[in-house]
């Protein structure tokens, strides 16, 4: 059993210098998230039968049935991977998520090449080909997955931030980020923030609080108007705020 948990997890040196380490979906709950996204489809399929045969086959409704079964099978993995943080309803439902091999967000190319192998990973039936390639491969990828150069992995369950504090505690009242002049914070140095606010749902508590402060005290002198008692992870939050909002 040990043996099987090591090869289950995999260590990922980030940017920030940080050793991140997740958690690899295995098959069982891999195939239980596709179910899931099959069933869903299913549904909206089922539903929109119904009201096709309600209407005599009406000639708009069964075009809007092509249209639906197309978003269906070529479009709905894509569009919540991308902008769900790479979960789909089956994903968030079992918990996992799919992310690059750097541990970063999944993108629009990355998660087109993923899907569109899923065609390959379904042969000869229900991801047969998949499911061999994730029992072989040595971080559980399927084809898909080696393709596009991505991973799924589970989530921890109720992370949170350090002291416990939800999201909202860390930001004390009247901090305002939009009139802090973050002018002097270089493209790396912007970088390094993003990436630790990307990845940090995958670091353990300590690592996650100690990359936060060492890189907020980095930067917090540089930062015109920043509270002084301001949460390091809150702090970082800002930062990536106004840059993001003044380019």
């Amino acid at each position: 059993m040990h043996a099987v948990e090591y090869e289950d997890r995999v260590h990922i040196a980030t940017p920030e210098g940080v050793d991140l380490e997740l958690t690899l979906a295995g098959l069982g709950s891999r195939l239980i998230a596709a179910l899931l996204d099959v069933l869903l489809k299913a549904l909206v399929l089922v539903a929109l039968l119904v009201v096709l045969a309600a209407t005599g086959g009406s000639p708009v409704v069964r075009a809007f049935l092509y249209v639906v079964i197309f978003l269906l099978l070529f479009v709905y993995d894509v569009l919540f991977e991308v902008l769900a943080s790479g979960r789909t309803p089956g994903k968030r439902w079992t918990g996992l998520r799919v992310v690059r091999t750097g541990g970063g967000r999944i993108g629009f190319v990355a998660s087109s090449i993923r899907n569109m192998v899923r065609l390959v990973d379904f042969l000869p039936g229900f991801y047969g080909l998949g499911s061999v390639s994730i029992l072989v491969s040595r971080r559980n990828q399927r084809l898909g997955d080696l393709a596009a150069d991505t991973l799924v992995v589970r989530e921890r369950r109720g992370q949170s931030r350090p002291g416990g504090a939800p999201a909202s505690a860390l930001r004390p009242v009247g901090v305002d980020p939009p009139s802090w002049d973050a002018s002097t914070i270089t493209a790396d140095e912007l970088a390094a923030v993003r990436g630790f606010l990307e990845r940090r749902s995958a670091l353990q508590p300590g690592a996650r609080h100690h990359v936060a402060t060492q890189l907020a005290a980095g930067l917090r002198p540089r930062v015109a108007g920043a509270p002084i008692d301001i949460a390091p992870e809150a702090f970082l939050e800002g930062v990536a705020a106004v840059k993001s909002r003044r380019g």
